[in-house]
């Protein structure tokens, strides 16, 4: 676990704008000021990432996003591109939210074709997996993390993955207020990590940091951060709050 810094983001989904975000930026910055043990990230609305960029100044909160399109520019409504996202100051970006999988058509291969562009944009991704409820049910947990992991990281080498972030995130368990048990988060961030070697080897796999998702909150964050393969959290809800979210990425303090 030494060799890996925990990360904890915020996503913000559509809640905040630009002002308010910036002022809640603002106050996670003073809270968390002593904290050098865990790396935090802050996913804010498109509309509000400058201000929040201008908000966490030369702190060490990192700036990310939601979303981003393939293409490098284009005729594309309403998407925003790697290089739209890195002039407003961003270090990561999320990819294949379940969210998005589940409401605008994300698949594996739109997740792989962000994943590409952007890896090759310089921008950190950090690559949402995780089954619905029903899949959990037929026993199907695995055989859906082997998909959206080869699927999504295809033709991807480790080289290419020297930054990259996994986010397990049960869909069964997001706004939902259910919560893996951490033995659950557990098996699922080995398997994964487990999944990362035999396709990428030993060295890739050790370094990746695993986050897990999913109705985290300052009650819950320790007992998950007590696993080995547990590296993080992406945390919606409680994130939206300054004094709680700092209180999660705190766990240890």
């Amino acid at each position: 676990m030494a060799e890996r810094t925990p990360l904890i983001a915020a996503n913000w989904k559509m809640y905040k704008t630009a002002d308010e975000a910036a002022s809640t930026a603002k106050e996670l910055v003073a809270r968390i000021r002593e904290c050098d043990m865990v790396e935090t990230m802050i996913a804010p609305p498109f509309t509000a990432l400058p201000a929040v960029n201008a908000a966490i100044g030369e702190s060490a909160v990192r700036l990310g996003g939601q979303n981003l399109h393939w293409e490098r520019e284009g005729a594309y409504t309403g998407e925003i591109s790697a290089g739209m996202l890195l002039a407003a100051g961003c270090r990561y970006v999320i990819i294949g939210h379940s969210e998005r999988r589940q409401y605008f058509g994300e698949t594996d291969e739109t997740v792989n074709r962000k994943m590409r562009t952007a890896v090759s944009s310089g921008l950190a991704p950090v690559l949402c997996v995780g089954e619905t409820e029903s899949e959990r049910d037929a026993g199907r947990t695995f055989a859906v993390l082997d998909k959206q992991i080869n699927d999504g990281l295809a033709g991807l080498t480790a080289a290419d993955l020297d930054d990259l972030v996994l986010a397990y995130e049960p869909v069964w368990a997001i706004g939902t207020g259910k919560t893996a048990t951490r033995e659950q988060a557990q098996e699922v961030h080995a398997y994964l990590r487990a999944l990362l070697e035999k396709k990428y080897g030993n060295a890739l796999a050790k370094r990746t940091r695993i986050q897990y998702g999913g109705s985290v909150k300052p009650d819950n964050i320790r007992g998950l951060m007590e696993m080995p393969d547990v590296d993080g959290a992406l945390v919606g809800g409680a994130s939206l709050n300054a004094e709680t979210f700092s209180r999660i990425i705190l766990f240890n303090n």
